[in-house]
This record gives C-alpha cells, structure tokens and sequence, in this order.
C-alpha cells in the first residue's frame, strides 16, 4: 500500500506529465527542430502552397558546398536582412540544404519565420543533407543543379521555380546558380539584394587541385562582378 507522501508525489508526477510533454513539443516548435514535410512538386503546386499562405516569400541564394570563408560575417548580415521583415508576414525560403547559405534556416526559425526550401532531385539522388530548421522541402524534377540551362538563358526547373515564387530575392555572395537566379529575379521585377561574400578560401583551392585546374586568385564567386 501506498503512503499518502508516496500517493502524493506519484499523483503529482502523472499531473505534469502532460505539461511536460507540452513544453518540450513547444521547445521543438519555437526552435523548428523537427522533420521537414518533403515532398517532390510542380512549379504549379509550389505556387499553390505559397499563395495559401497568403505571405510574401523572402529567398536567400549563395554558396552552398563551396562554403563562407567568414560564416559569422555572413550570417550577420541575413540576420540584419531578416530584422527588416516580419516572420506573421514573410516566408524565408532557401535551397533545402544544410551547407553554406543554409546556415541561414536556423536563424530564422529561432526569429519565428516559417521556412520553406526549393531544391533540384539533383540532392535527393546525391543524398544530400536537408536543413533540420527548414519546415517545407519542395524536390523540383530536374536533371541539373539549378541556374540557365546550357547554351541558354532559359532558367532550369528548380531556379524557375524560385524566381517564379519568390518576393524577393537576397545573394550572400554565390556561384553560377546565384548568380543567374539572382539576374533572372532582376529581369523579372523582383526586388534583388546582393552582399559580396567570399567563398571558403581553403576548399576553393582543393577543388581546383582536385580537377586540375589552377589555383584561384579570386574568391568572390561568379555573382560578385554582376552585381
């Protein structure tokens, strides 16, 4: 048989069981620390979801395997960018994956923006990492990575996709797939920000050994002399 203290302590213990099962779910909520709803969509169906949410759609491009020689810098200056906007108002939408500008996602899920990413099948076949902040991953059909499609200024699916349901568009520095993405924004109306950011120095010239070409002297990336 129970004691009353031992009846009391148990009573207790079942009592806050459930508002402590409600302060850890909201924890993950505030915090988005949770699976991202994944699916793959059409230009069409992507347009659907964002307009049902009857908010503007605030998307930052940049490197992404190609890395931030100074991440701080960068993120400082998405955070100063997102200050500008209101998360009851404003999607924050980016690449889907983890890397380079995708440290951006939980930055913005700890300022309460809802966060959406538009990514080529290119990461799904390559089994590349999603962003854990990022709330809704859109896979676009898409035999390439994104940008113009060779020898045209024809935009791939996925970049189409962007451009399309974007409000604005935001380059933290950025290689070919920014750069076209963010020239394509520009020629569509959108409004377009650009701030110079240097790739990772030391992972430039890997790469650069690893295809034999020569080491680069210039590390601003391909967005930088278009804007």
């Amino acid at each position: 048989m129970k004691t009353p203290k031992t009846f009391g302590r148990a009573a207790l213990f079942a009592m806050l069981q459930p508002l402590i099962a409600l302060s850890f779910t909201a924890c993950s909520v505030m915090g988005h620390e949770h699976a991202p709803a994944v699916r793959t969509a059409t230009n069409a169906e992507i347009r659907t979801f964002f307009q049902g949410t009857g908010k503007t759609v605030l998307t930052f491009v940049g490197y992404s395997g190609a890395g931030y020689e100074d991440p701080a810098a960068m993120l400082a200056a998405a955070g100063h960018i997102l200050g500008k906007y209101d998360p009851k108002t404003t999607i924050v939408n980016i690449g889907a994956t983890e890397e380079g500008i995708g440290a951006v996602y939980e930055l913005a899920a700890h300022k309460g923006f809802v966060t959406t990413g538009i990514v080529s099948t290119q990461a799904k076949q390559t089994r590349a990492a999603l962003a854990s902040h990022c709330d809704h991953v859109f896979f676009v059909e898409d035999a390439t990575w994104g940008g113009y499609l060779a020898g045209t200024e024809q935009l791939s699916p996925t970049s189409q996709a962007i451009i399309e349901n974007s409000t604005t568009v935001v380059g933290i520095g950025g290689g070919e797939v920014a750069r076209d993405e963010l020239i394509a924004a520009r020629r569509a109306g959108k409004r377009v920000q650009f701030v110079p950011a240097d790739m990772n120095h030391q992972r430039a010239l890997e790469t650069a050994e690893r295809k034999g070409l020569p080491p680069p002297t210039d590390f601003r990336g391909a967005a930088h002399p278009a804007f």
